[in-house]
């Protein structure tokens, strides 16, 4: 289901970020944020679910474990709506306007935490077709970790920061982690023209470094094309 982004006039590009828990996203979207602002590129970041008025309303209710009873079919539903919400008010505006769009997590998520737990993939691909309106990644970083090191990272992260724990999916047992995983790395191979899987076990600097040479490959033509030019 690789389809671009909707409509011809659209300048922005559409860069999300996908793994499992404690991937690091949050840090290396804020890195490679600044990276393209240095070279000109208006950028903003938004996350998943949220990212939008509506949808950050729904994200509360997915993330307290509130819409758990409604099952894996019900949540899916629930991500869907949020995703549309997202769409229509945030990412297609800012690429329409020629921005920069990097998103922490995108429909790559919802096939993974939904289609791990039993939903059907016709029924997540009807779900997704509605939900983007034809808004699709340019490209898509997955910062591949072990879980039993993304958790580690999780209550790490918790400790310090007093968030009161694990959310719902963070919680999950570790088996379900490593089935997350394995699925994202399929995805990542069914579509290597749009996947980069950068190997997240490093420190966070190779990462960063990794991550950048990604992006300036399948973007060769635009980045250092901005006000400031490429910076050494």
């Amino acid at each position: 289901m690789e389809q671009h982004r909707i409509g011809q006039d659209v300048q922005g590009r559409f860069i999300t970020f996908e793994g499992g828990e404690g991937a690091g996203k949050t840090t290396q979207i804020k890195r490679l944020k600044s990276y393209l602002e240095d070279r000109g590129h208006k950028t903003i970041v938004t996350r998943e679910p949220g990212g939008s008025p509506g949808a950050e309303k729904i994200r509360e209710m997915l993330l307290s474990g509130a819409a758990r009873d409604l099952g894996p079919r019900g949540e899916a539903m629930l991500f869907a709506a949020a995703r549309a919400d997202h769409v229509d008010h945030t990412i297609l505006p800012a690429l329409e306007r020629g921005e920069w769009v990097l998103c922490d997590r995108f429909a790559d998520s919802t096939r993974v935490y939904q289609g791990e737990a039993g939903v059907d993939p016709a029924y997540l691909d009807l779900l997704e077709t509605a939900a983007v309106a034809g808004v699709r990644p340019d490209l898509t970083i997955l910062i591949d970790v072990p879980p039993e090191i993304g958790l580690q990272r999780v209550n790490s992260r918790a400790a310090e920061t007093a968030s009161g724990g694990p959310d719902r999916f963070e919680a999950d047992d570790l088996k379900v982690h490593e089935r997350r995983r394995v699925l994202f790395l399929e995805l990542a191979r069914s579509h290597p023209q749009r996947f980069a899987v950068i190997d997240g076990r490093q420190d966070a600097d190779k990462v960063t470094g990794d991550i950048r040479k990604a992006v300036e490959a399948h973007f060769a033509l635009e980045i250092g094309e901005g006000a400031h030019g490429p910076r050494d």
